[in-house]
């Protein structure tokens, strides 16, 4: 059972930046907000039910984007471009190609994830020919998929039935990155959303569009930032832990890539090798997060959410006063003291 003093706060009513600051950031506690984006244009017209993902193809443009998509997810470590285990696949797509996966995803849950395209092939009478428009149009290495040749012959194929077994697709993409804008492919869907009213007088660092086509699992882990968490469509669960409970959870070697992350399966952890991990869920609380709710996780809280089918969410990330007011010249200093602990 968590502390009294760490527990969730539950906020029906938005809290103005400076009862935020005082009442919530200040105290280094989880906060659920209520219905916070439900006036975002977002969240109608994302919204997968009433054409969202199709209002999305027309507004991504050509863009080309990162995304993880895992034959034997549900689980992800870390960032798409950092420290994905190795079931994780990790490719660069086209804007429109790669929601034209999941809208296909979408619609096949009955075929158990198998999502089968019809590709126009008239004129090509190569395998070669019809392996390179494939490939264009999913932009993904050949062994990925199974290609089933027409029952007439192969030399009059006019279309090609391409099934590819897809269970997740995983999509961070920024919106907005003042650490590195040559990443903002997403800037067009900005006008689609509303800072928070209590971050209005924050700094941000960046701000990132989340979709998955299928239930997913983050890794357990912590941000480096602030984070506001806000569902546009779907639910997520979060399981959080404070920075206290770190000694529970096996962060990741320091010298690695993915330190802030937990080294233990906390489904079946190996006791064996983490035997303090059997009290790890004593500090851990839970929240869900609907459609319109939005989540802040304060820096080096541990998380890991849980999205269902088809969830698309926006995250906010800003520098805490702590790391702000570090300054660049005392970083050897820090580190000195991190490696004598």
């Amino acid at each position: 059972m968590a502390e009294e003093s760490l527990r969730v706060c539950q906020l029906e009513e938005i809290p103005c930046p400076r009862e935020f600051v005082s009442q919530i950031e200040s105290r280094n506690i989880p906060a659920v907000f209520k219905g916070c984006v439900k006036n975002w244009k977002a969240f109608s017209l994302w919204d997968p039910s009433s054409g969202g993902l199709d209002y999305l193809l027309e507004r991504v443009g050509s863009s080309m984007v990162e995304a993880m998509l895992s034959r034997s997810a549900p689980v992800f470590y870390g960032d798409i471009r950092g420290h994905e285990r190795n079931f994780n696949l990790n490719y660069r797509f086209s804007c429109p190609s790669l929601l034209s996966l999941v809208i296909a995803t979408n619609t096949s849950r009955s075929q158990g994830g198998i999502v089968k395209f019809l590709l126009n092939l008239k004129g090509m009478s190569s395998k070669d020919q019809i392996r390179s428009k494939v490939l264009c149009f999913l932009e993904m290495p050949r062994n990925k998929f199974i290609l089933r040749r027409s029952q007439i012959g192969f030399p009059s194929i006019k279309v090609l039935q391409i099934s590819v077994q897809i269970f997740v697709i995983v999509l961070q993409v920024p919106i907005m990155s003042i650490e590195n804008e040559e990443r903002v492919q997403l800037g067009t869907l900005r006008e689609d959303i509303q800072r928070p009213a209590f971050l209005e007088t924050k700094e941000l660092a960046s701000i990132n569009l989340w979709m998955n086509n299928a239930h997913s699992r983050s890794s357990t882990h912590y941000d480096p930032h602030q984070n506001v968490l806000c569902v546009v469509s779907g639910c997520k669960q979060v399981v959080l832990w404070p920075p206290s409970a770190s000694p529970f959870l096996y962060p990741m070697p320091l010298y690695g890539e993915a330190s802030n992350h937990s080294a233990v399966n906390l489904e079946k952890p190996d006791l064996s090798i983490h035997p303090r991990a059997e009290q790890s869920m004593e500090y851990s609380q839970k929240v869900i997060l609907h459609a319109g709710d939005a989540l802040f996780i304060p820096e080096g809280w541990f998380h890991q959410v849980d999205s269902e089918d088809l969830t698309i969410a926006v995250n906010f990330w800003w520098r805490s006063n702590l790391m702000s007011g570090m300054s660049e010249h005392m970083d050897a200093y820090y580190l000195r003291l991190l490696l004598r602990r």
